[in-house]
């Protein structure tokens, strides 16, 4: 007999107008879960939060509706990082995993590689040497160095024998390092000679720590602490050495048990330890293998910092399909020569890569001489115009242009990733006309296991961050205050809000932190707004709060650095800009004009008025030169400095527009009323990477 959900269902069908636009498609199913019904689009479906509410505003992936993934479709038995690599180990025993270049006589060589099988007994030794030592489960080791096989080989450790991992990076300074590791107690870490030297100026301050390990380190040659440290200090290898002469089984962790505490750098210079669980790492895995196929056969190139969640979850998803990963040599400079050894199938990179390649491209086509030009136009055109109608390219264009482009990254990459900040829609389509791959683009961050959303295999849209990863949903909370909500049209407009088993656990000994961020009903506040695009497609659009990531995915508090910049005798005020399409900051400043004619006295610089001094390029410097001073002394990171500087004699007030009447800048008010000088200001900056190798 028809029930009375089913009934409504098939009158609700009745009153809907078909259609063949698939982006607008729209149809109703059961879901027994959520609700009654969802309503399904193409990449999303639709569910009410709260059925009594009447508003459809939570999104799912149409490859999940009904159920949140939390495990692997084909291996739901994997429910920790250890049962992943074991899986790994079991399958793949004597399959290439790590690899890295060998250096003879100076010379830099080809790829040695060290299987599955051989990298899980490297693991088991490791988790048995730091059992040797005392280190018993649940203590925090602390990884301080970047990308080589020893960092996923302890990693690997920890899952198997219950310890939690803690990334180190030194980007944030030695006193951030000193903090995260007081902050987690941290018992061990794992370091190379040169961080071990950074390590020893605190090491006073560091009472929780207990053992340094020391890879590539020479017993021999490590310094010798005194005994009343409380500190051993042993090279890797004979760390190594002792858990194979004293092997203990492993201690498994469960899937609610915290398997890493990763800090990000926050906005107030104070790190924040996000804690991620076993089941919150799976499910987001779990969650991408339903679109993402790797296979054995696949190489993958591991440059991306191994502290940041991009590249730990490319880590975790590669071993489960048994890829094999090469490392680059630890220079950014010479990542196209390792590219060219290595030859990867799969490469995962960021905008501020992908820009300097597109750079790279475009500058050596437009001096290659008129007739490649030409020819290069009429192959991208035509490749271009074949993927937007879904048709198979003529193979001629490879073979003629595009080939000599794919062998700059080893000429065998079938998949490209970008993530970290919003790769721009013209770059994306170029990557994919040259290189001729799929290129994903997603959205995530630490507090949500790495990917919120992702592009489908397919989509040939651009500028949007996908569908939303089968393991959460996502819905956009109305922001009135910058009049966001979402009933706006034609797209549904707000502050992404994400739930589900990939959200994390809190901040480490943060409650209050946490709250800010983690509601009632389990929902994470990401501060960043998004939009839906017809289809169930997301864009972001805007920041919730006065921060922004640049180009590199480097956060940054604006009102921090202008607050430093305060200090500057030629500043009355500052407006610090940049943006996720850019890798610097860039200001506009209104001149203290007593201090500026008084410097303009000293160098003996004559003017009609203030405004044609505002325009001198050595009054730009010298205010430039005295900035950079006060930001040296307030300790400035490197990627807070502006780079380049607009002067105005009109101040910022209340009138004009460009304060609140608390005296705070109006950002998105100021962006609009000097975007053609932030505008000037990127146009005219030097690009502060390296030259890009020419690549035809």
């Amino acid at each position: 007999m028809e029930s009375r959900a089913e009934r409504r269902l098939r009158l609700i069908q009745g009153h809907l107008i078909s259609s063949e636009d698939d982006d607008s498609l729209a149809r109703f199913s059961a879901n027994p879960t959520a609700a009654e019904f969802y309503h399904g689009q193409r990449y999303s479906v639709v569910l009410p939060e709260k059925l009594r509410t009447g508003k459809w505003n939570v999104y799912r992936s149409t490859i999940s509706p009904l159920k949140l993934v939390e495990r692997y479709p084909y291996h739901p038995q994997i429910g920790t990082l250890h049962d992943n690599f074991q899986h790994a180990v079991e399958n793949f025993q004597d399959h290439k995993y790590l690899g890295t270049r060998i250096r003879i006589d100076g010379t830099i060589g080809d790829y040695k590689w060290m299987t599955y099988g051989e990298v899980g007994t490297a693991r088991s030794a490791i988790g048995s040497g730091l059992r040797h030592h005392g280190l018993q489960s649940g203590a925090c080791i602390g990884l301080y160095f970047i990308n080589r096989p020893e960092w996923l080989i302890v990693d690997h450790a920890c899952s198997s024998y219950s310890y939690i991992s803690v990334p180190l990076y030194d980007t944030l300074g030695p006193d951030a390092v000193k903090y995260i590791v007081n902050h987690a107690d941290i018992r061990a870490i794992f370091c190379v000679p040169n961080t071990l030297n950074t390590l020893l100026t605190f090491l006073s301050e560091i009472p929780s720590l207990r053992v340094i390990v020391v890879v590539g380190g020479i017993d021999e040659h490590l310094p010798a602490l005194p005994s009343a440290s409380g500190v051993t200090i042993i090279s890797y290898s004979r760390l190594l050495g002792q858990g194979r002469g004293n092997m203990h089984p492993f201690c498994p962790p469960k899937p609610e048990d915290t398997a890493t505490i990763c800090y990000t750098s926050g906005t107030t210079g104070t790190p924040k330890g996000v804690v991620l669980s076993h089941r919150n790492l799976i499910a987001s895995i779990a969650g991408m293998t339903h679109s993402v196929k790797f296979y054995s056969s696949d190489i993958y190139i591991s440059y991306l910092p191994l502290a940041h969640i991009y590249e730990r979850a490319n880590q975790i998803m590669g071993a489960y399909y048994g890829v094999a990963v090469g490392f680059y040599q630890g220079d950014n400079l010479k990542l196209m020569d390792d590219l060219a050894a290595l030859r990867p199938t799969i490469f995962s990179s960021v905008p501020r890569l992908y820009n300097r390649i597109y750079a790279g491209i475009t500058g050596a086509v437009k001096t290659s001489g008129a007739l490649k030009e030409k020819l290069f136009n009429a192959a991208y055109n035509s490749k271009r115009q074949a993927l937007i109608n879904g048709r198979k390219p003529s193979p001629m264009w490879d073979r003629l242009v595009f080939n000599k482009i794919k062998d700059k990254l080893g000429g065998r990459v079938r998949y490209m990733t970008s993530g970290a900040s919003p790769l721009s829609p013209d770059v994306m389509e170029f990557l994919r006309v040259c290189f001729g791959c799929q290129v994903i683009e997603g959205y995530g961050m630490t507090e949500t296991s790495c990917v919120i959303s992702s592009m489908q295999e397919g989509d040939n849209l651009t500028d949007h961050v996908g569908s939303p990863n089968p393991a959460c949903e996502i819905k956009l909370a109305d922001v009135p205050e910058m009049n966001y909500t979402s009933e706006d049209q034609p797209h549904p407009r707000g502050e992404i809000c994400v739930r589900g088993p990939i959200v994390f656990q809190g901040y480490f000994k943060d409650e209050l932190q946490t709250r800010e961020v983690l509601d009632d009903e389990g929902w994470l506040h990401t501060g960043d707004i998004g939009l839906w695009l017809p289809g169930g497609r997301l864009r972001i659009i805007d920041r919730k709060k006065n921060i922004f990531k640049l180009a590199q995915g480097e956060y940054i508090a604006p009102e921090k650095i202008e607050n430093v910049y305060a200090k500057c005798k030629f500043l009355a005020q500052c407006f610090i800009y940049g943006d996720s399409l850019n890798s610097c900051l860039v200001a506009v400043v209104s001149v203290e004009p007593e201090s500026l004619k008084d410097w303009a006295v000293s160098e003996g610089i004559k003017y009609d008025n203030l405004g044609e001094l505002c325009t001198n390029p050595r009054a730009k410097a010298a205010v430039l030169a005295e900035m950079d001073a006060v930001g040296k002394e307030a300790q400035l990171r490197g990627f807070e400095y502006a780079k380049a500087v607009t002067l105005v004699l009109e101040p910022f007030t209340v009138e004009n527009g460009l304060l609140t009447p608390t005296f705070k800048i109006k950002r998105p008010q100021a962006k609009a009323y000097f975007a053609e000088a932030l505008s000037k200001m990127y146009k005219e900056l030097p690009t502060s990477d390296p030259t890009p190798q020419p690549m035809l």
